[in-house]
């Protein structure tokens, strides 16, 4: 099992440790490292800062909205950074939820989310492999565009610059069942939101149809620190965030996730005290065990047991949210002992 930092997005502005972090975490033998955005900061322009300093450490997005940019400009981008890093970029993309889409991005959600995502890979990898002009005539991205409202006179086109790699690994964030199965199908890899390794048979049959080298990449917070309860904190307060605010009350992909993982009277619960501004009580209605099954939080020693569970199933790379560089050395270690 592979270990990648995961850093996320930024709050108020930029964290100064980030590219320290980055740097640490390619010293310890890291083989990833991974940005991420939500309406605030963007995953490709932090990413870029630290493949200027860094060397060997794979660069990843995990994940870059859909919605954000038409999969052309995220071939382009990725295209970039890859020739720029010297090959070490990998495209982690996600279509976020109705709330972001049409909130933030203001766009329409797609009807059918399985095919804009289907759509949306399509286009890039024809980007990637350069064998022709981009063409598709799809339901939700159309190259060239055939719209009602357009001029008629847009041309199939050719990247003018050559993929430095036709097989950029694509991975995917995906909750649902017929996501992730769509996933396992189209995509290099998988970028689980939440992951248990005591319920991991709950995508067991999604991921039937994934092929050898598919990646497996779940993000978990990680803090080595005495105090358990302490340390989950920082996870019940994202979870809180998560299943109570980032989705309507009627269509929340992370609160049904963790209704499926089987807390889904937690999970509606959450729902409630977010929706009627009792964010305190929000987070704290997150149960400890389902943050603490989803995280490595604890003394060395209890970190080390737990990691022995994620290493036992189909995870290929443990993408670790830790705030501080001894999580980071300690993780390094228990990871080359195993």
């Amino acid at each position: 099992m592979r270990l990648g930092l995961a850093l996320g997005y930024w709050g108020r502005g930029p964290d100064p440790q980030h590219v320290s972090l980055a740097q640490e975490a390619e010293r310890l033998g890291y083989d990833s490292v991974w940005t991420a955005e939500a309406w605030g900061s963007d995953a490709f322009t932090p990413l870029t800062w630290i493949a200027a300093q860094t060397s060997r450490i794979k660069l990843g997005t995990a994940i870059a909205q859909m919605a954000a940019r038409s999969p052309v400009t995220t071939a382009m981008h990725a295209l970039t950074l890859d020739h720029l890093s010297g090959g070490r970029m990998m495209l982690g993309l996600g279509l976020s939820g109705p709330q972001v889409v049409e909130g933030w991005y203001g766009r329409p959600f797609p009807k059918s989310p399985l095919t804009a995502t289907r759509e949306y890979v399509d286009v890039i990898r024809q980007v990637l492999r350069r064998e022709g002009p981009v063409a598709l005539d799809g339901r939700f991205h159309s190259h060239p565009y055939q719209g009602d409202d357009g001029s008629g006179l847009g041309k199939p086109l050719k990247p003018i610059t050559h993929p430095l790699r036709a097989d950029l690994p694509v991975l995917l964030g995906a909750e649902g069942p017929k996501n992730i199965a769509q996933t396992a199908r189209i995509a290099d890899g998988w970028l689980p939101l939440y992951w248990s390794p005591m319920r991991a048979d709950v995508y067991t049959a999604s991921l039937e149809g994934a092929r050898d080298g598919f990646m497996v990449a779940p993000m978990a917070r990680a803090k080595v620190c005495d105090d358990v309860a302490e340390g989950l904190l920082p996870v019940k307060a994202m979870l809180g965030f998560y299943i109570g605010g980032m989705g309507h009350s009627a269509r929340n992909f992370h609160a049904d996730l963790m209704a499926r993982m089987g807390f889904e009277e937690e999970a509606r619960r959450i729902q409630e005290l977010f929706a009627a501004g009792r964010r305190e009580e929000a987070v704290l209605a997150v149960p400890d065990q389902f943050a603490d099954e989803i995280s490595l939080v604890g003394p060395r020693e209890r970190i080390a047991e737990r990691l022995e569970l994620w290493r036992k199933g189909p995870v290929t790379d443990l993408l670790v949210l830790a705030p501080d560089p001894h999580t980071l050395r300690v993780l390094a270690e228990l990871n080359t002992i195993g």
